[in-house]
């Protein structure tokens, strides 16, 4: 019994750290923590069936969507760098670099779309 209750503790502390990191993915990701802002980013619908989108926040992969799936999580306040890149990237596209000003309480939405043949975040009023 002591080896469960030892592997539930790991569980909750391995929890509150992605909670503190600020990156929580999946829908329903719960209420917003203190001093964090809402980051969605969503596929446009003609992103391609056959590519996934990858996103990295400050450099570390949050996550590779494909169709009808989206990022949603939650980024400290402070400055914050989202990256988006194709996969499989056969045509070498570049990736799409935002940075970002999270303020507590706001929340962000961006587009990962195609413009011609290059990969951009779009911002969503």
């Amino acid at each position: 019994m002591k080896r469960y209750s030892s592997l539930i503790h790991i569980v909750g502390v391995a929890c509150a750290c992605l909670i503190f990191t600020g990156c929580q993915t999946g829908p329903g990701a719960g209420p917003m923590p203190a001093n964090a802002g809402h980051v969605l980013v969503t596929r446009v619908a003609n992103f391609g069936a056959d590519l996934g989108l990858v996103l990295s926040v400050d450099g570390k992969d949050v996550g590779s969507f494909t169709e009808g799936a989206q990022y949603s999580g939650y980024l400290s306040a402070g400055q914050h760098r989202l990256t988006a890149r194709v996969d499989p990237n056969r045509t070498g596209t570049g990736p799409a670099r935002k940075t970002l000003t999270v303020q507590a309480g706001q929340t962000y939405s961006y587009t990962a779309a195609w413009s011609g043949q290059r990969l951009v975040l779009v911002r969503n009023p």
